[in-house]
Parts: structure tokens; sequence; C-alpha cells
């Protein structure tokens, strides 16, 4: 079975995460978006927006708020 791949944007939270190309399941597209980033998690969602990029449609996501890794 092949699971087929969405290219994303990041919009919002650290301006460094933006800069990282990515992909994910698109059956991950209702996920919210969890990225490890310093001492912490960078949460961002999708709400259907896509965007036009390099002759397709890439998926933004959204950031929504920051949780810090337990110790």
């Amino acid at each position: 079975m092949s699971v087929t791949q969405v290219k994303i944007a990041l919009s919002g939270g650290p301006a460094e995460l933006a800069l990282t190309n990515r992909s994910i399941d698109a059956a991950a597209l209702e996920n919210t978006l969890k990225i490890r980033h310093g001492a912490g998690y960078e949460h961002f969602v999708h709400g259907g927006e896509f965007q036009a990029a390099d002759g397709g449609e890439i998926a933004v996501f959204r950031w929504s708020h920051r949780t810090k890794i337990a110790e």
C-alpha cells in the first residue's frame, strides 16, 4: 500500500523551523503537527489552507502553541 506524501509549509512559531522543507503523510493533515525545538515542542495545525508553489500545492500549518518537555 502506497502512502501519499504532502509538502507542507509552517507559518508562525520560530523562524528557523519555517526554513526546512517538510512533507507528511496525507492522512496526517487532520492531526496537530508536533515538532521538537529547543527545550520544548512547537505545535502546528492545518486549517485547510493550501498555497501554490513549484507547480503544485503545499499545505499550510499555522503555529498554535508551545509546550515544554517534561523532566
